[in-house]
């Protein structure tokens, strides 16, 4: 009988009691585009360093391939461009336009984040202005920006890889980077939305 009695107060303690509530995993989407294989082998090394991350879950897509879903389930979107004529992509910025479009609305991008990475066939090829590029877009459309980390373990605006011919492909220390600069990523998302949740 007293063990019937325990049970049922265990029973009862357990059925009035305010449930746990519930973290919803954190939803990064990594967009890029890539003609070469150099950026979208820098957005595996980037997404790499997200799974390092736990309760994050990643998306990896070509900026084509991207569904409005995607963006609007998204608490984080990272882009990566090849530079083009001293900027971003065409095909990102029209990504770009999809992403303030799926987003229009009294909020836009309010409560995300978004951050920028790159290749560039030379150390000055306008990197920098692509990288900024995505992240004026994002910052118009009110995400909250977040750049990268490089190997000194300096911000930067993203990672970057210079791919042309004195520096062919990636390097160990570029992958590293972008790694790195995904678990950073990745993290800061994590910790807004937390920040974020009521």
């Amino acid at each position: 009988m007293e063990a019937m009695m325990a049970f049922l107060f265990s029973f009862i303690v357990l059925w009035l009691s305010p449930a746990a509530p519930q973290v919803e995993e954190t939803r990064v989407l990594v967009a890029y585009y890539s003609e070469t294989g150099h950026t979208e082998s820098l957005a595996k090394a980037v997404v790499e360093g997200m799974a390092s991350v736990g309760g994050v879950q990643v998306v990896l897509r070509k900026v084509g391939e991207v569904s409005e879903e995607e963006i609007l389930e998204a608490d984080g979107i990272l882009v990566g461009t090849p530079v083009h004529w001293g900027s971003l992509n065409a095909r990102v910025k029209d990504f770009l336009d999809q992403v303030g479009r799926a987003l229009e609305g009294d909020s836009h991008g309010e409560g995300r984040t978004g951050g920028a990475f790159c290749t560039g066939g030379a150390v000055s090829s306008g990197k920098e202005l692509a990288r900024l590029a995505i992240l004026t877009a994002f910052l118009n459309m009110r995400f909250i920006a977040v750049g990268g980390l490089t190997a000194d373990g300096f911000g930067s605006l993203g990672a970057q890889a210079t791919t042309g011919p004195e520096d062919p492909g990636i390097s160990a220390g570029e992958l590293e980077e972008a790694r790195r600069s995904g678990e950073r990523f990745a993290r800061i998302t994590r910790e807004f939305k937390k920040g974020q949740s009521p």
